[in-house]
């Protein structure tokens, strides 16, 4: 019985990090979306994987898993940015004046960093990670038919910001 539990543990266990491995980078991207630095967004992502570890034998449905994850990561990097735990970096600072100066191009991804937070989040859940409007509801708790409206005024505010630049 021992060995038949201890299975059961490591295929639990694989299952869990082939699906942290495939969708690493969606929980990054959604992070990031709510936090400004790298390191923060890391340490909410760590907290995210722990979390849902910890959490992972009640998942139900593994067909959700990446909706999930990714369900856990916001609502951790939420609690990161509400705790205050925001550090500045010397690599974030703009160089000083008299300093070698990086020429930075205005990209798309810059543009949606400078989106409101609710309409950044709703972007980059749909446009990066391919998610439903249903799902992006879900994960962030809203009706399906708010998350239309931050999409709308997202590619609105997105159109002014570019064609400013």
């Amino acid at each position: 019985m021992e060995m038949i539990l201890s299975q059961t543990q490591d295929d639990a266990r694989e299952r869990f990090a082939a699906a942290v491995t495939a969708h690493r980078r969606a929980m990054y991207r959604a992070a990031r979306a709510l936090l400004s630095s790298d390191a923060d967004t890391e340490d909410a992502v760590s907290e995210a994987i722990l979390r849902a570890w910890q959490a992972f034998g009640r998942l139900r449905d593994e067909k959700a898993l990446k909706s999930w994850l990714i369900k856990i990561t916001v609502n951790c990097a939420y609690e990161h940015h509400r705790r205050g735990a925001h550090v500045t970096y010397t690599d974030d600072l703009e160089p000083l004046a008299g300093g070698a100066e990086d020429k930075h191009d205005f990209t798309l991804w810059d543009a949606v960093c400078a989106l409101p937070e609710d309409y950044r989040v709703a972007t980059v859940l749909f446009y990066y990670e391919d998610m439903t409007t249903a799902e992006i509801a879900k994960t962030l708790g809203v009706r399906e038919g708010t998350v239309r409206s931050r999409l709308s005024r997202a590619r609105n505010r997105l159109r002014t910001l570019l064609e400013e630049e």
